[in-house]
């Protein structure tokens, strides 16, 4: 029973040391990366962008089914989701590595602005980070808006308005609901669910975009077929 008991201890301070010394090097990531290019430059960068779409030139249904599909209590949570966080450490610890991101619309932005998709756990811990840092200094829309002008849709397209165009030939605020629920489906996979690579396997991602909208109260049954 003592050496059980030894064995569990020990293997506790095993883990807090992991832990320690993954957040160290996570927030000497973060560090590093803002001290590069402080937040505020990368802000301009994006919203200086000829085409940059504020939410106010989106369509209500593409604003909905983004939510729906990539993070429904986006407008709850201050850069991060708990329960998915929890989720995801319990699964990726058990894998030893990253297979679950459990990641918001902000730590996909904090991702896509200043961390590469290397699965290592402190990049994981530098993204939670940047992800509160962003929260703390920007308002939800802004954030929304940030993160549409900057993921990429496919086929070479980095922002919505391009997407739009290059995919439907119109401008964002003229798409059709099947357009608005085609569109945010892409970025979980652009090089899989972009129409210019495989129009099946996009044709079913939109329609599990329309599940979730369905499921999380933002349309009925049969209103978006």
């Amino acid at each position: 029973m003592r050496l059980i008991k030894k064995i569990l201890a020990l293997a506790l301070l095993v883990v807090i040391a992991w832990v320690g010394i993954t957040f160290y090097d996570g927030y000497q990531m973060y560090e590093k990366a803002l001290e590069e290019l402080p937040l505020e430059e990368k802000v301009e960068e994006v919203t200086g962008q000829e085409h940059f779409t504020p939410l106010t030139k989106l369509p209500k249904t593409y604003l909905d089914a983004v939510l729906a599909v990539e993070d429904r209590s986006f407008y709850e949570h201050h850069g991060f989701n708990l329960r998915s966080t929890a989720r995801a450490v319990i699964r990726n610890f058990q894998e030893k590595e990253l297979v679950e991101g459990g990641s918001t619309i902000t730590q996909q932005l904090a991702k896509i602005w200043y961390f590469d998709l290397n699965k290592k756990f402190d990049r994981k811990v530098a993204e939670l980070l940047m992800a509160l840092h962003i929260e703390n200094l920007y308002e939800k829309d802004e954030i929304l808006e940030f993160y549409l002008n900057s993921i990429y849709f496919g086929s070479g397209y980095y922002n919505v308005y391009d997407a739009s165009m290059g995919y439907f030939d119109k401008a964002p605020k003229d798409m059709t609901d099947y357009e608005c629920t085609l569109l945010a489906g892409i970025p979980n996979a652009p090089s899989v669910y972009s129409p210019d690579v495989s129009p099946d396997l996009a044709e079913q991602r939109r329609k599990q975009v329309v599940q979730c909208m369905v499921q999380y109260g933002y349309i009925e049954e049969g209103e978006i077929p």
